[in-house]
């Protein structure tokens, strides 16, 4: 697993509940993963935006921006940005799946809810969003 080097950004997820800090991070590798295996995408930056973890293609601008937050009813969620068509698109391509937050996140309750085959998609389309 890649390391946290931005103390900012290790404190935010040191700050999630534990039962959402193994979610959090499942979420952080997953992003990365897609990042390098996705054409033209680039080296992503790790930073904080509204307090989260957040993910940006800050070298090649081919994506928007992802996030990573602890809600306050529980859990884990990933998020996009709500003027985009990321969840939404998500939403429809896996009806009824997973527990969707308008245009703007999935929720997860659980650990067992992270579907990795299904989250990639999710994460590539937001990498590549401007390509």
């Amino acid at each position: 697993m890649k390391p946290i080097t931005d103390p900012k950004v290790q404190a935010a997820f040191d700050g999630f509940p534990k039962e959402a800090q193994d979610m959090a991070m499942a979420l952080r590798s997953l992003i990365f993963e897609v990042a390098e295996t996705t054409p033209n995408v680039g080296v992503l930056t790790e930073t904080l935006k509204w307090g989260q973890p957040s993910y940006l293609t800050a070298q090649s601008k081919s994506g928007t921006t992802l996030r990573i937050g602890a809600p306050k009813n529980g859990g884990c969620a990933i998020y996009a940005h709500c003027a985009t068509n990321v969840i939404s698109t998500y939403a429809e391509t896996f009806p009824g799946l997973d527990q969707i937050e308008g245009n703007r996140a999935v929720h997860f309750k659980h650990s067992e809810e992270i579907v990795p085959e299904r989250l990639k998609l999710l994460i590539q389309h937001a990498l590549t969003y401007h390509l």
